[in-house]
C-alpha cells in the first residue's frame, strides 16, 4: 500500500480519536513547538495576521536573502499581499490560452503514450505541469522537455549519505543544477522579456526591479510549488481512479466541475504537502476544542494537514473514506487544507485542478488502459510531501 491513509479509506467508518493533538497541547499555555490537527484551529492559525511563514526552509531563506524581494512564498504582511494581488491574473484558470495549452499538451502526451504502448505516469504528469507552469511564469524560451529533465534532477532527493565529502558533493551538485537551470531556462526568458514584456510572472518581476538572482529564486519557488506538487497530485489522483472502477466511470461521465470535486476529495485524503509551518510573530490567542489558549511569541506551529482534513467536524461523517458527495464545513474548500488557507493559500490551486481534470479525462478514455506497475513512494524532507515515482501505465 502507498500509505496508511489508503488503508483507512477501505474501512467502513473508523472511530474518531477521542482527543486531538491540538487539544492535548492546549493544556499548556507556552510551547516551543505547537502541533495542530483540528481543522478549525488550523484555519484560524493560517488566517491569522500574527504568524509568519516558517515552512519550506522559509527562515533559512530569510536569513540569507532577507525580506526585500524574497520569493512571494516567503513574504508576509503587506508585501506578500501586494505581490499576490499583482500576480493573481496570471493564475486565472479561465484564461483561454492557458486552457488551450493544457488541452494540447495533454493530447500530445496521450497520443505519444498510445503510440508507444507504455509510459511512466510521473514523467507524463511532470511534462504537463512544467508546460503549464512555465507558460504562467514565463519560462518559454527553452525546450520544455529539457527543462523538465533539469528540474527533475534538481528536485530529486539523493540517497542520504553523511560526512564532509558527501555534504560538499551535494552542495556542489545543487549549485551546478541551479546554474544549469539559470543558464538554459531563466536567463533566455529574462532577455526575451526585457525586449518584449508579456503577461507573465517574469515580466512583472522585471518591471518591479528584481535582479537576475532574485528572479531565479522566484522561478525555483514556482517550479517547486507549481510543477513538483502538481506532478505528484496527478499521479495520486490517477492511482485512486485506477483502484475504483465505479469512481473512474463517474469521473469520465461527469462534467468538469464535478471532476474537480472528485479530484479535490482525493487531495483531501492525500495532501501532497503534509505539514504546514508558521512562526508566531507575537503572543496570540487561539480557540481550540479544549477552550482558549495563549501561544507565546516565536512558537513554531506545525499543522498536520492530513489530520485536519480528516477532522469529522469539517469533513463530515466517515472522514477516512473517499466520498465526493460528502457535506463539508461551511465555506470550506472541497480539498479542505490541501492547498493551504489564508494569505499563503496556493495561488495555482484552480490551475492545478483544471489541468489534472483535462489530462486525466483524456488519459482514462484510452481503450484497454491499465496500471502495469504501481509507484514507489518517498517523502521529500523540505516539503514533507510524498513523491511518487516509476508508475508504469500500458495499453492492452
Amino acid at each position: 500500500m502507498l500509505s496508511e491513509r489508503a488503508t483507512l479509506q477501505q474501512q467502513s467508518c473508523p472511530h474518531q480519536a477521542e482527543s486531538s493533538t491540538s487539544d492535548q497541547t492546549a493544556k499548556g499555555d507556552i510551547a516551543a513547538v505547537l502541533k495542530i490537527d483540528s481543522f478549525a484551529a488550523a484555519r484560524e492559525v493560517l488566517r491569522s495576521a500574527d504568524v509568519r511563514q516558517a515552512g519550506f526552509n522559509a527562515e533559512l531563506v530569510s536569513r540569507f536573502i532577507g525580506r526585500a524581494h524574497a520569493p512571494v512564498m516567503y513574504q508576509d504582511g503587506e508585501a506578500h499581499q501586494r505581490q499576490r494581488s499583482a500576480t493573481a491574473r496570471f493564475f486565472a484558470p479561465r484564461v483561454v490560452a492557458t486552457r488551450a495549452l493544457m488541452e494540447a499538451t495533454s493530447r500530445t502526451l496521450v497520443e505519444r503514450f498510445r503510440a508507444a504502448g507504455r509510459a511512466r505516469l510521473d514523467d507524463m504528469s511532470l511534462e504537463l505541469a512544467v508546460a503549464v507552469a512555465a507558460d504562467i511564469v514565463g519560462l518559454t524560451d527553452s525546450s520544455r522537455e529539457s527543462m523538465a529533465l533539469r528540474l527533475n534532477r534538481f528536485f530529486s532527493a539523493t540517497p542520504g549519505r553523511h560526512g564532509t565529502f558527501a555534504t560538499v558533493g551535494n552542495v556542489v551538485r545543487g549549485q551546478l543544477r541551479t546554474l544549469s537551470f539559470y543558464l538554459f531556462d531563466v536567463r533566455p526568458a529574462i532577455r526575451a522579456r526585457r525586449l518584449n514584456p508579456r503577461e507573465d510572472v517574469i515580466s512583472h518581476l522585471i518591471a518591479e526591479g528584481y535582479s537576475k538572482r532574485e528572479i531565479l529564486t522566484e522561478c525555483l519557488t514556482y517550479a517547486a510549488a507549481g510543477m513538483a506538487t502538481t506532478r505528484e497530485f496527478i499521479v495520486m489522483a490517477a492511482l485512486r481512479l485506477f483502484e475504483r472502477n465505479e469512481l473512474r466511470a463517474r469521473f469520465l461521465d461527469a462534467d468538469e466541475p464535478e471532476r474537480m470535486i472528485i479530484l479535490e476529495e482525493v487531495l483531501r485524503l492525500e495532501p501532497v504537502v503534509s505539514v504546514l509551518k508558521r512562526r508566531a510573530a507575537r503572543t496570540m490567542a487561539l480557540e481550540t476544542d479544549a477552550g482558549p489558549m495563549t501561544i507565546a511569541a516565536q512558537t513554531l506551529i506545525e499543522i498536520d494537514v492530513g489530520a485536519a482534513n480528516r477532522d469529522e467536524a469539517a469533513a463530515g461523517p466517515c472522514p477516512h473514506q473517499l466520498d465526493p458527495d460528502r457535506v463539508r464545513a461551511p465555506k470550506a474548500a472541497a480539498s479542505l487544507m490541501s492547498f493551504g488557507d489564508g494569505p499563503h493559500r496556493c495561488p495555482g490551486a484552480a490551475v492545478a485542478l483544471q489541468e489534472a481534470a483535462i489530462f486525466l479525462e483524456q488519459l482514462l478514455r484510452v481503450p484497454r488502459l491499465r496500471l502495469e506497475r504501481p509507484p514507489t513512494m518517498t517523502i521529500n524532507p523540505v516539503s514533507t510531501g510524498y513523491e511518487l515515482r516509476d508508475a508504469v501505465i500500458a495499453v492492452g
